[in-house]
């Protein structure tokens, strides 16, 4: 039994020396830039990118080399510098960061110690923030977080792009069944046992979901295109008053970044000017353009335990997976995740990821909102900081589901929560629409 929990922690300590590597290369090719642009705010919506090096750094400091290894606090001056609640985004670029070698260097220092503590540290004791490698886990999925925010950023960013990627692989089979419908009946939702899970998506619990009816894909780009000709920005029955309200004041016509050429929707991605493609996810709406939508199309936005339930219940089991297609992690034929591409794929792609129901894309692609506020699950229990979570809850944030392109594999599964306000274009989110099933 001992060789067999050594040979367990061994294969945790690997596998976070691999996450931390592999989130540290994509961070270094997000912040592979001249000083200026590291430097200059993009938008008053997002931090510096430089902002973000630095507090990946100190986040990896505070938790890992002083609360785990109990180390002296190497730059305690600059805590308050990079401390997210104390500083909104738009006053950051007037604070005294550290300037770009500066933060490379502090990161890079930090990430050495860290490494250093990771080979000595026991991952299989009693302390909860070690069971499992837990605190490492929690900082890598950080670090891509903030990997994920930095993309943003570079959406944002005018100019030439700097980053490329090849584009999705053509996997869509079709034709497919407009929707599916998922049968009334409980199921387990969040999860008492995925050891990196954070406190939002814990403790799992039996939830009873009313049969109803749910896309097999994402809505796509075409399908909106066709809510915008219809004059869906311009008629308020199918918005609620508060978002009616912004769409007029925020002058709302479209998803973020398109505009008109003619009768043709173009797009800017990444510093490039192109042609809406039809048969993708429609991206970079809020939760009003997407309720609205789904007004227009005489359905609704599901909530978030039928989304869940659609993307875990195993029903022949009766049992909730880890992902959609299963427990085994995500791979490039399961889900497109990771920034390995700059764009969602096509609706209808990655059949081998589907679910016990046969819904397409749920996990990757785009973020998809929900209908659901977020709100704490019966017995939460904040850890092990109240920040994470709890201070967010509440009815001003919308629950959003499934991770997209951007958001690695280390922070995406079946039970991760992702908030934001109703509001926000900036993420990579779409949507996909839902109805209740007919009775009897």
């Amino acid at each position: 039994m001992l060789n067999t929990d050594h040979r367990e922690t061994e294969t945790v300590r690997e596998r976070i020396a691999t996450e931390l590597l592999t989130a540290r290369e994509r961070t270094a090719g997000l912040t592979a830039l001249d000083d200026h642009d590291l430097t200059a705010q993009h938008s008053p919506l997002m931090s510096p990118l430089v902002w973000d090096l630095a507090h990946i750094g100190n986040q990896e400091e505070l938790w890992l080399l002083r609360n785990v290894g109990g180390r002296e606090p190497m730059r305690p001056e600059i805590d308050p510098l990079y401390d997210a609640f104390e500083h909104p985004r738009a006053e950051r670029p007037r604070l005294p960061l550290l300037p770009p070698a500066e933060a490379r260097a502090y990161a890079h220092e930090v990430r050495g110690r860290v490494l250093d503590l990771l080979a000595a540290t026991p991952l299989d004791g009693e302390v909860p923030l070690l069971r499992d490698g837990f605190a490492f886990g929690m900082i890598v999925q950080h670090e891509q977080q903030h990997d994920e925010t930095m993309l943003i950023t570079h959406q944002l960013r005018k100019g030439q792009g700097a980053l490329t990627a090849p584009p999705p692989p053509v996997t869509a089979t079709g034709p497919l069944p407009a929707e599916v419908l998922v049968p009334a009946g409980p199921f387990t939702m969040g999860t008492d046992t995925e050891p990196w899970s954070l406190d939002n998506e814990r403790p799992a619990h039996r939830v009873e979901v009313p049969a109803f009816h749910l896309d097999t894909t994402p809505v796509s780009n075409g399908a909106y295109q066709r809510f915008i000709a219809d004059g869906g920005y311009d008629d308020p029955r199918w918005w609620t008053a508060e978002g009616w309200a912004h769409r007029q004041q925020a002058g709302l016509f479209a998803p973020l970044y398109w505009q008109r050429d003619g009768s043709e929707w173009l797009r800017r991605r990444f510093g490039a000017l192109e042609p809406v493609p039809a048969d993708e996810p429609v991206l970079h709406v809020g939760w009003y353009e997407a309720d609205a939508y789904a007004r227009w199309a005489g359905r609704r936005l599901p909530t978030e335990a039928e989304w869940e339930k659609a993307a875990r219940h195993d029903p022949a089991a009766d049992r909730s997976r880890r992902y959609p297609w299963g427990d085994r992690e995500p791979t490039a034929e399961l889900a497109n995740l990771g920034q390995h591409h700059l764009q969602p794929a096509p609706v209808g792609s990655y059949p081998e990821g589907e679910s016990a129901y046969g819904v397409r894309q749920l996990m990757g692609d785009v973020w998809e909102w929900t209908a659901s506020d977020f709100t704490p699950y019966p017995g939460f229990r904040a850890w092990p900081y109240q920040e994470y979570s709890e201070v967010f809850f509440g009815p001003e944030y919308k629950v959003l589901r499934g991770g997209c392109f951007a958001a690695a594999p280390v922070a995406s599964r079946g039970t991760f929560r992702n908030w934001d306000y109703p509001i926000r274009r900036q993420i990579f989110a779409g949507f996909r629409t839902a109805r209740d099933a007919e009775a009897g």
